[in-house]
């Protein structure tokens, strides 16, 4: 199953088996599940997955609420980039007599860095 960005926006219900249904989206996720990361990072570490598509995937993921941007990066040439990181730690699903269940466990270590980061002196 592929991800196209002109459907209609999922609920966010559904969002968890599209993005189970689909392998370069997990790849993508795998890469920032427990540290942030630059999308060239992301697409440097999936070289089997192209640039547009990575970054279709990407963008839906970040659309449907399961990666956020944790920091954006303003180089001293006056680029900027950003770091993504997961919302999820972990995702179960089951299939039970004709019944599909999805369970996602938060990723706490990205919220208590987000409370730190708020709560700090510097």
């Amino acid at each position: 199953m592929s991800i196209n960005d002109h459907q209609k926006p999922e609920d966010k219900e559904s969002a968890p088996y599209r993005f189970l249904a689909d392998e370069e989206m997990i790849k993508v996720m795998d890469c920032i599940i427990d540290r942030s990361k630059s999308f060239n990072d992301v697409v440097a570490e999936n070289s089997d997955i192209s640039r547009t598509t990575a970054f279709r995937k990407t963008r839906w993921l970040l659309k449907e609420g399961l990666i956020i941007v944790d920091k954006i990066i303003l180089t001293p040439d006056g680029k900027k980039f950003s770091l993504y990181h997961s919302t999820l730690k972990a995702i179960n699903a089951k299939y039970e007599a004709n019944n599909i269940s999805v369970e996602a466990e938060p990723n706490f270590d990205i919220a208590k860095k987000w409370i730190e980061k708020f709560f700090s002196l510097d």
